[in-house]
Formats: structure tokens, sequence, C-alpha cells
């Protein structure tokens, strides 16, 4: 069994890579991809060898939750850790403006022992109430001998949170008696996990945008349907409905399932409905419907009522197979992100180590004098380091290009397919059911009499999809088992020079193999049974929407629609998307190289008095990530 599983707790990309790594590790699960951005695990699995409780055990072992209960809204759960995120938030951000007016004298209490002493148990209300989920998440890690950034934050903020009552309380007679200048850092322990929390807050807020193409998919489904009993016709819930149930779509309503056509009746035309299918093919225009004609839960009679036949519910409907094969796709790891989350489970160990090298470095340099600015340096070091926007590089820029390809009509089943579309130097199309569009109405038994245009037409944008593609330094080539002179003519009208009649099943596959021999990296369009092996071949797959079955089954792409412009669309989108990915990976890990020197003070090597201070580093970290997610939100407008 293949199953997308929400999953809880999720915070940075070390965390994503515990849970996969957790998941993997366990026995009857053949494979397991988690998204962070997702907040899901794609889980393929033998149900005889581990059940669903099983994996939920182990998960919650190590600090996250999946949901797999039925009764459990995974909505509410998500909406519910938002509101708690931000009253957490907010409190923290009160308590850190009371520190900070405190830290410098705007609220004046006296004596320095009193300021310090209040400041002290700001912090700690901050620390156990605020911060306890740090705490908690960073002693499962450990239990578990993992680490992720609630490692990181827990460090950082129990050490400056210890090393400022240290001195709170014994300060005067350990360091000034030495002739030690002294400070206390309770502003910077509550400054760190407000800002974490407020990056994680801005995190949640933009990562909702990515996903906003599934939630819109998912509202396409109606939450009733007219069923009709005798003579009588009710409004009852959709769960109730079963096949063969039949049902009345008004105008203006969703179909609730998938279904056959009984009657339809317009007010121009008896016999006929207009149904609006764009949601699912990307065509504006209603498509006409009659007796036996199938009709696809989620799309809309424009004009015209009509009864129909439930035929598939559920999950078996098409909108469901979508949103299943979105939310896969969405789930899936491009091969760099592999490479990514390799790092992310060694950063935060390297992380710590370097943050313990610096302290020592210090510390070596100026005895206990520098002892101070050793801790700060450690602290800044331990915070500055975040893995959140290198995780969040990859996966942020895939969920919004494949939801902007779905909403175009563009079902993508992988993200190594995205990967791949923007390495096509060929592209080989079939010609029949895919440039062109075979005419309901031709006696074929006299076809040989017709002109070309009579037997079949060019699909919609079909000569400026191929003149796109070409432009763009795509050689296209057309393979067709039709005669000589129908191919030469349909690939004149479609601007393709490269044309081949006649041909078999096996010729497609053996052009296929010849270019990708001349190291070309080759693309496949098809339609039909045919078109298979050519299709299993090429390194990228589209079959077209209204195909069969079997070649929608092999290919990595779909086009739900008969407009071909989506070719070059899904060419540029691939290419968009990757740009994407790569640009994050720079600023993350430019981020990570220019600050750690500077959290650690490099720059007093050069005489200069400056470094990034802890409260800064939080402030620098949550920037980090947040930025990464509307980098990559920014595919929704190209």
């Amino acid at each position: 069994m293949k199953r997308t599983i929400p999953v809880v707790g999720m915070a940075c990309a070390s965390c994503s890579a515990n849970v996969e790594r957790k998941l993997n590790s366990l026995p009857g699960i053949t494979s397991a991809t988690v998204s962070l951005p997702g907040r899901s695990a794609l889980v393929d699995y033998d149900p005889e060898q581990i059940s669903l409780m099983d994996m939920k055990a182990e998960i919650n072992g190590i600090g996250y939750n999946l949901i797999i209960d039925d009764g459990q809204s995974v909505e509410e759960i998500e909406k519910r850790e938002y509101v708690l995120l931000r009253r957490k938030t907010i409190i923290s951000w009160l308590f850190a403006i009371i520190g900070m007016a405190i830290s410098m004298r705007w609220i004046d209490l006296g004596s320095a022992r009193m300021t310090n002493q209040t400041a002290m148990l700001i912090a700690l209300a901050n620390l156990l109430y605020c911060g306890k989920q740090f705490y908690v998440s960073a002693f499962r890690q450990l239990r578990h001998r993992t680490a992720n950034m609630d490692t990181l934050v827990a460090l950082s903020t129990c050490i400056a949170f210890l090393f400022s009552a240290f001195n709170t309380f014994w300060g005067d007679e350990v360091w000034t008696t030495r002739g030690i200048v002294w400070h206390t850092y309770f502003d910077a322990s509550v400054m760190i996990i407000t800002f974490v929390l407020t990056g994680r807050l801005l995190e949640e807020k933009a990562k909702d945008g990515t996903a906003s193409s599934i939630r819109k998919m998912m509202g396409l489904a109606p939450k009733t349907a007219h069923i009709v009993n005798g003579d009588q016709v009710e409004e009852v819930p959709l769960s109730t409905i079963e096949v063969g149930d039949i049902l009345e779509v008004r105008p203006g309503e969703k179909v609730p399932v998938d279904g056959e056509v009984l009657s339809a009746e317009s007010f121009m035309t008896a016999g006929v409905a207009y149904v609006d299918e764009s949601m699912l093919t990307g065509e504006p225009t209603p498509v006409d419907k009659r007796k036996g004609d199938r009709v696809m839960a989620g799309t809309i009679p424009s004009q015209g009522k009509f009864r129909m036949k439930a035929r598939q519910i559920g999950e078996d409907t098409a909108l469901a197979h979508i949103i299943r094969m979105v939310q896969e796709a969405q789930g899936s790891k491009a091969p760099v992100q592999r490479i990514v989350d390799k790092a992310a489970l060694v950063f935060v160990p390297v992380v710590t180590g370097l943050a313990l090298a610096t302290f020592l470095l210090w510390w070596l340099i100026g005895g206990y004098a520098y002892l101070p600015q050793a801790i700060v340096s450690a602290v800044s070091v331990l915070v500055i380091a975040c893995p959140c926007a290198m995780g969040l590089a990859t996966p942020t820029a895939l969920m919004v290009g494949i939801g902007k390809a779905a909403d175009k009509g563009i079902l993508i089943k992988d993200a190594s397919a995205l990967e791949v579309l923007r390495k096509i130097d060929v592209l080989v199309t079939d010609k029949t059911g895919t440039l062109t569009i075979p005419n309901k109405n031709v006696d074929f038994t006299k076809a040989d009499s017709l002109a070309f245009d009579a037997r079949e037409t060019l699909k919609p944008n079909a000569r400026k999809a191929m003149e796109e593609l070409q432009q763009s330094g795509i050689e296209v080539y057309m393979m067709s088992g039709d005669k000589e002179e129908a191919v030469g003519y349909w690939a004149s009208k479609a601007g393709i020079k490269h044309y081949k009649s006649q041909v078999m099943p096996q010729d497609k596959e053996k052009l296929v193999k010849e270019l990708q021999a001349d190291g070309k990296c080759v693309a496949m369009v098809g339609d039909g049974v045919n078109d298979m092996q050519a299709l299993a071949l090429a390194n990228a797959s589209i079959a077209i929407g209204k195909g069969t079955d079997v070649a929608m089954d092999v290919a990595q792409v779909t086009l739900m629609g008969d407009d071909l412009q989506m070719l070059p669309d899904a060419v540029k989108l691939s290419r968009h998307t990757v740009r994407m990915i790569w640009q994050n990976l720079f600023w993350a890990f430019i981020y990570n190289l220019i600050c750690i020197p500077l959290a650690a003070g490099l720059l007093y090597a050069f005489g200069i008095d400056w470094q990034i201070t802890p409260s800064w580093a939080s402030a620098l970290m949550a920037f980090s990530s947040v930025s990464v997610v509307l980098n990559s939100l920014r595919l929704k407008y190209m």
C-alpha cells in the first residue's frame, strides 16, 4: 500500500530527515519520503508486516506525531497548533519588550542585583512557557541520539540563561575580584526564543500558500448531492451516495461523483447539457454532454441540467485520483533534495562542534578574562546556524511548482520528472490523438477520398506550441502509423520539420533509443497503447489526459486537456522551478558561510570590534527561513 500521512511537530530539515530515517528503518516499509513544507510522509508499506498504529508509536517515540485516526481532522489539528504558536509568539514578544526595557534601564528598579533578578524571572517564565517545546523536543532527540533545530535553540538559550544566572548571584566575587567586567544575557535568551517562534509563525503562514492548489482542488468536491427516488429528488450528504444511484445535477451545481449521463436538457437544445470542465482540463469552453457520456466530480453544468448514474465514488473519482497524484508528487523528492537531507542529518552535530571549538578558541586566546566572550560567541554560532533554510529550499519550490502545474491542467507524478523536463533536447510526438483530433462524423470507409482537413483537425495551439518548443532549442519529431502524404501534411501544418510515417510501436522506441545514444535527453508525448514502449523508455514521458489509462499510468506527466500550449508551459515551469531551487540553496548556504564566522567573532582578528550577537543571530536565522519560502512563492506569479 502507498499512503500519504500527515506529520505534526516538524520544524526543520533535521526533523523531516529524522522522521524519514526512522520510517525507513522499520520492517515492512519499502520506502518513505517526508516533506517538510507539505508536513506529510509518503509511505509505501506492507500492511501485513506493519500497521499505521505501529508507525505512529515509533514516530511518537522520537517526538513527532502521525495523524492516522479517521476521527481526527488534520486541518483542525494544524489550526490548533497555529493558534497556540501565535499565542506563544505574542506572549514571548511581551516578555522580550519588558526584559529589554529592564536591561536598558528604561524601567529603573534601583540596584543592579534587583534589575538582574527581575530580568532572570522574566527570562525563566519565557523559557518555561514559550520555549517549553524546544526543551522537550531536544530531550527526546537526545534519548534517540539525534538532533535538530530545537537542540540548537535549547542549548543556546540554556547556556545564555545559566551563565547569566551564575553572574547574577556570583558575578562580583568570581569576576569583579579578578578585574573582569561581566554582563548578563537574559534578554538574549528571551529574544532567541521570540525570534525563532516569530520565524516559525511566518513560515507556517507562508507554507500555507504553497499548499493552496491542493486545498482549492479539495474544495471542488461538493458536500451534498441530489438523489432521485422515484418522482422525488432529495438533497443528501455526499457520503451516503452509492454506486448505481441516480443523481440530478442542476446548472451551477458541482457534479458530486463520476458517472454516466442518463438524460440531459438545456433551454437551447434537447438532449444536451453543457459542462465546464476547466478545473480538470484547463480549457474554458464548456463541453456538450449527451446520454452515455462520462461526467466527472467537481465539474459544473454551465447550461442545462442532467441526470446521471453514479459509477465511481469517494476515493475512486478522477478528482480524488488527481488530488492523490498531486499530493504524492509534492511529497516526492528531487535528486538534489536527497543530498540536502544527508547534509541535514549531520548539520546540527557539526554546528554544535563548531560552537564548542569557538568557545575553546576564545578561552585559549584570553583565558578567564575572555570566558564571557567565549560563551556569547558559542551561543551566537548555535543560533545563527539554522538548517531550516537549507531544508526548505527544495521542497517549497517543488510544492509551488507542482501545484501551479496542476492549476494549469498539467499533472506531474514526481519531483524527478519536473527536474528532467528542463533538460530535454528532443520531443518525440505521436500524431493522431496527440497533435490532431480525429473527426466522430467521418465515414472511414470513404476516408481516402476526403481531404486531410476533413478527417482530423489540429489541436488548439498545436502549431504555436511546436514553434515555441523549437525556438527554445528543443527539436521536435512527429511519428505516425499514417500514410506519408497525411503525415507530411500535418507536420507542415504543425510547423514540424522532422517526421516519419507508417511507423510501428517498436519504431518509436527505436527512435528514442537512437536519440538517447546520441546524448540527447528525450521527451515522448503519446496517448495510446502504441506509444507505451517509447513512453517507458523516454527520459521524460508525457501522456494526453484524454488518451488511454495505460498511457497515463506509464507517463510521468499528464496533460489534462487538448490545448498543447501546456507542453511549452510544462518545460518553462520546470526551468523556473529548478532555477528557484538552486537560488534557494545558494542563499541558504551563503547565509551560513558568511554568518557563522561573523557570529564566532572573526572580525576581532582584523581589529574590528563587532560580531553578530545572540539576539541578532536569532533574528537573522528566522529571516533566512522565511525568505526561502517567500522566494519560492514567487513561482505563483511567473
